[in-house]
């Protein structure tokens, strides 16, 4: 709420008053502390309080650019949007150097073409000083005359883009304004005038003074009147020439844009040339990057097909050498059972025979023992076992 413009206000050159600041320097200023403690709730009354309290001019400054004083006023009227005549009075203020400054700056935001040069002109002759705020937060000496022709003249004051304004002698031609009017011209009339009652009255041979201020002679009042219209003329060669020279550095600043508008051009085309090969290099990368990926998995495959196969290899032939194996054992029991089988029997004889003397004791290392054995044994009875 407190940073809307004021319902009542009427829109300046198609536009809101307050769209005259551009977007970023705007949202600073609604941030800056000054605007918010000093600024709210200000009317066109209280307005000139804070403009007397300014000691310096500037748009922004420091390296997060704040704006100054006299732009958070500057911005608080284009909101309020006072009377154009508080705006006058502020122009034609004498005693406070910058509420005039503040007056004209507004005056050429908002003013019409006419408006501007009627009440911004005749402060060309005010000479006094201004402190100015510079973008790193240093002061500089200027002057209102300087300042004045700042706005007249150039297309940015403040960090604010001014709107455009026609030429003075198109105003001329055109019969809007009046052929300007030099200051000087009426200190040279003076001078003139003290010259003509200095002369010495002179007596005329009928015996009458003759008083040369009263009754100048014609051809004295051409050449003043040749001298007005010179000063005129003069003046209006000045402004053109003056007019002309501004046109000219207008073009050498526009073909120097030109230029730097070229070179930029240049160069982005060189960044974009240079994107599109990084961009190439990089694609290219990628490719050889996959075809190594791709030639390390292929190579991992087929390690893995001969591990499979030398698995498989090694297993069939391990498969291989086991029926071989088995098939020399099958043989071999075949054979060996085929070849032995009266030794087996025999052999199993005699082992029953061992047994049946071990079992009936006949072969006991006591002989007395032995005996009994055998004598049990013819009986049928067990053996003795001791």
């Amino acid at each position: 709420m407190a940073n809307r413009t004021d319902p009542s206000a009427k829109s300046i050159h198609g536009t809101n008053p307050q769209n005259l600041v551009e977007k970023i320097l705007r949202s600073k200023i609604y941030q800056n502390t000054y605007w918010k403690e000093q600024c709210f709730g200000l009317t066109a009354e209280t307005l000139v309080d804070k403009a007397m309290e300014l000691d310096h001019l500037g748009g922004t400054f420091g390296g997060n650019r704040k704006p100054t004083p006299f732009m958070c006023l500057v911005m608080k009227m284009l909101q309020i949007q006072p009377e154009k005549d508080i705006v006058v009075e502020f122009i034609k203020n004498e005693d406070y150097k910058y509420v005039r400054v503040l007056g004209a700056f507004y005056m050429r935001l908002t003013g019409t073409v006419a408006d501007v040069y009627q009440y911004l002109e005749p402060l060309y002759n005010d000479y006094r000083k201004l402190r100015r705020k510079l973008p790193d937060g240093s002061f500089c000496l200027t002057h209102v005359d300087e300042v004045i022709d700042e706005l007249l003249t150039k297309d940015y004051s403040c960090d604010i883009a001014l709107p455009r304004i026609q030429k003075r002698w198109n105003l001329e031609t055109t019969g809007v304004l009046e052929p300007r009017r030099s200051a000087l011209e009426d200190d040279f009339e003076e001078e003139e005038e003290k010259e003509e009652e200095e002369q010495p009255m002179e007596v005329e041979a009928d015996g009458h003074e003759k008083d040369y201020y009263r009754g100048r002679s014609p051809t004295r009042g051409r050449d003043r009147d040749r001298k007005r219209d010179g000063y005129k003329y003069r003046d209006r060669d000045y402004d053109r020439d003056y007019d002309r020279d501004y046109a000219r550095g207008r073009e050498r600043d526009r073909d120097r844009d030109r230029d730097r508008d070229r070179d930029r051009d240049r160069e982005r085309d060189r960044d974009r040339h240079r994107a599109r090969d990084e961009k190439d290099y990089g694609r290219e990368r990628e490719r050889e990057r996959d075809r190594e990926r791709e030639g390390r998995d292929r190579e991992r495959r087929e390690r893995e097909r001969g591990r499979r196969r030398s698995r498989s290899r090694s297993r069939s032939r391990s498969r291989d050498r086991r029926d071989r194996d088995r098939e020399e054992d099958g043989e071999y029991r075949k054979r060996r059972t085929r070849g032995s089988v009266s030794p087996t029997k025999e052999e199993s004889k005699k082992k029953k025979e061992k047994k049946e003397k071990k079992s009936d004791g006949t072969d006991h290392p006591d002989p007395e023992i032995a005996e009994a054995n055998r004598l049990r044994a013819s009986l049928g009875l067990a053996p003795l076992k001791l």
